[in-house]
């Protein structure tokens, strides 16, 4: 176990509270403004959003469901090929997510939080060590993350699926750059792990849908 990777995750899961509690506290919109990832920021100058803007967090739901993702996957990343990759797929999947999602937002909207750096994590879990079980989430993690890949996509084909202003493009952006990088790191693995990963979603559906049949006779 790489104990220094597992101080970093705890590092940054600690960061993003304590960023995020100060933007609460000081309830100043314009530190806010100006941490946040947008087009505007982007045009005045303030290249710092492209990091500063993963840290932000909207609501305390927001802030908790995050970090436990975090926690969970970020742990594992670190047991499996270290700190320094899992710190890099981090804020390269964050800071490109929210890059490439840029073009399809209008220039004012505002981008905060690590959702898709996560889902960077998520997606190298899912190419790595897809059977790692999570006592956390009570299943594999390579079956969380196709499931979350599936709710994200629905919610982008079905606008009306998902809660509004939630970034779920920037969530599969991250995850697409999470498995160029899985694939990179997998040492061949990466097409046995994907198929794992998609037969446990398989298997995960016929069992929801059985239960619900038997539950409404």
């Amino acid at each position: 176990m790489n104990g220094e990777g597992l101080r970093k995750t705890t590092l940054l899961i600690v960061s993003c509270i304590i960023v995020t509690l100060l933007c609460w506290t000081l309830n100043e919109n314009t530190l806010v403004d100006n941490l946040s990832f947008s087009n505007e920021n982007l045009r005045r100058g303030y290249f710092w959003v492209i990091i500063t803007a993963l840290f932000v967090h909207a609501n305390p739901p927001h802030l908790v469901g995050n970090m436990l993702f975090l926690y969970a996957f970020g742990r594992t990343l670190e047991e499996e090929i270290g700190s320094t990759k899992t710190i890099l797929a981090f804020f390269l999947g964050g800071a490109l997510s929210f890059i490439l999602s840029a073009f399809f937002y209008e220039i004012d909207v505002r981008m905060i939080g690590a959702s898709a750096a996560i889902f960077t994590l998520m997606s190298i879990t899912m190419a790595i060590k897809p059977l790692k079980f999570s006592w956390l989430f009570l299943m594999p993690l390579g079956l969380v993350a196709m499931i979350y890949l599936l709710y994200n996509t629905f919610a982008i084909t079905y606008p009306g699926f998902g809660e509004a202003g939630v970034g779920y493009l920037g969530h599969v952006i991250g995850f697409l750059i999470g498995v160029s990088l899985g694939v990179s790191w997998s040492r061949g693995k990466w097409k046995r792990n994907i198929l794992i990963s998609i037969a446990m979603l398989v298997l995960y559906i016929i069992l929801v849908n059985a239960a619900s049949i038997i539950l409404k006779m």
